[in-house]
């Protein structure tokens, strides 16, 4: 059964700033079994997170998604790595689903 979470306000969903982002760049982390170094395109900006997605799909099948992701999340360091964003994902019995568009979009676009 799904937790039920807190409802927020429109002025809450204003504040995330989601965004289209190609893949451009794949990488291994060392020592990290869960977790790829993605280079990604936001229009004239490149950018990079950690995401933990390496059990799911392989580096070659990411190149070139266009994916969704929150563009104004605080940076974290993962790894060794400092993350700029958060892909979106679906969790279908534990297997992320990346979201993407359905048809091209060029990246950086904002999503509404």
């Amino acid at each position: 059964m799904t937790e039920k979470k807190q409802t927020i306000t429109y002025e809450d969903f204003t504040k995330l700033d989601l965004k289209t982002a190609k893949i451009i760049e794949v990488e291994d982390i060392p020592d990290a079994t869960k977790l790829y170094k993605l280079t990604l395109e936001l229009g004239k900006e490149k950018r990079t997170i950690a995401a933990g997605i390496k059990q799911f799909y392989e580096k070659e099948d990411l190149i070139g998604k266009t994916i969704i992701i929150i563009a104004n999340l605080e940076s974290r360091k993962l790894r060794g790595i400092e993350s700029n964003g958060m892909l979106l994902a679906a969790d279908n019995d534990g297997k992320p689903i990346l979201l993407t568009t359905s048809e091209e979009c060029e990246s950086g676009k904002k999503i509404n």
